[in-house]
């Protein structure tokens, strides 16, 4: 069985490094100097826990992704 995850990808200027997390999944997050580099993570990491979780990943459905903005 396939399934498709959400991920989400933001750069940390200060330390330089892209931050990759996959929301629904406790435990899938991941750093890297490239975008490239936390895609590879993640979806390595995604496996690992999805060893261990599998029953409960089977259970999750996609919904939307929703961006959502306020003033800071």
């Amino acid at each position: 069985m396939r399934k498709t995850f959400v991920a989400i990808i933001e750069y940390d200027p200060d330390t330089k490094q892209y931050i990759g997390v996959i929301p629904n999944m406790p435990g899938v997050h991941t750093v890297g100097s490239s975008v490239e580099e936390v895609r590879r993570n993640l979806k390595e990491v995604l496996e690992l826990v999805l060893e261990e979780t599998k029953e409960e990943a089977e259970n999750l459905e996609f919904v939307a992704l929703e961006m959502i903005e306020v003033e800071v």
